[in-house]
């Protein structure tokens, strides 16, 4: 509750860490391992309501998401466990690529792996990185052929191709700003103006947009 109450103030750090000091509890930890986002970074985020944009972490779960972000990419809330990270769900879960263009997903899976294999690096044998990987060898054959090639450096192309199930094939660039102290990275997706693209995050904002008080759903 006071890692929440602090969050939702837009706390520094330091004064998230005097908060919980003052409640008498130790303070969460930062860095890697930190869920609490970064007020300069929730600031961001509060302006980009008609964007679709989200916050995560360096195993790829989700923090934060703007209404357009949920409309776009599914509720991350919802998401437990290890299943919170979309590295974790790509492999384990084949619903979870559907919303993904099927001729991206062999390069998608080389990303997932390459991704998490340097985190491990940085992070060592123990970390959380480390641990989703082990459970990724044990659950799925696909990762394990993917780990065995020891790539590294294989990044994200920078036009993401989506199929959403309301408005089809959409493609758009993906900016990311990083937050170094947390090792979060806020992702902002938009399409190019004037563009098919374009049109239909138009019609996701409309389709998308909370019923109106009183309205029976």
């Amino acid at each position: 509750m006071v890692a929440a109450i602090a969050q939702g103030l837009h706390l520094s750090l330091d004064q998230r860490d005097h908060l919980s000091r003052l409640a008498g509890h130790h303070p969460p930890a930062r860095g890697a391992e930190s869920q609490h986002v970064g007020p300069g970074i929730l600031r961001i985020l509060d302006r980009l309501d008609d964007t679709p944009a989200e916050v995560v972490t360096e195993l790829g779960e989700t923090l934060r998401q703007t209404r357009m972000g949920i409309a776009l990419l599914g509720d991350a809330s919802v998401r437990t466990g290890p299943g919170r990270s979309l590295g974790h769900r790509w492999f384990t879960d084949p619903g979870s690529r559907s919303l993904y263009h099927p001729d991206d997903h062999g390069y998608l899976s080389r990303v997932w792996a390459s991704g998490l294999r340097e985190v491990i690096a940085l992070r060592g044998p123990r970390s959380r990185a480390a641990a989703l990987a082990e459970d990724l060898l044990a659950r799925s054959e696909e990762f394990r052929q993917v780990w065995a090639t020891h790539e590294v450096g294989v990044r994200p192309r920078p036009v993401k191709r989506f199929v959403h199930p309301e408005v089809g094939l959409l493609e758009l660039q993906c900016q990311t700003l990083s937050d170094p102290q947390q090792s979060h990275s806020l992702l902002v997706y938009t399409a190019v103006p004037g563009s098919e693209s374009h049109e239909k995050l138009q019609l996701l904002s409309v389709v998308s947009a909370p019923d109106p008080p009183g309205r029976m759903t």
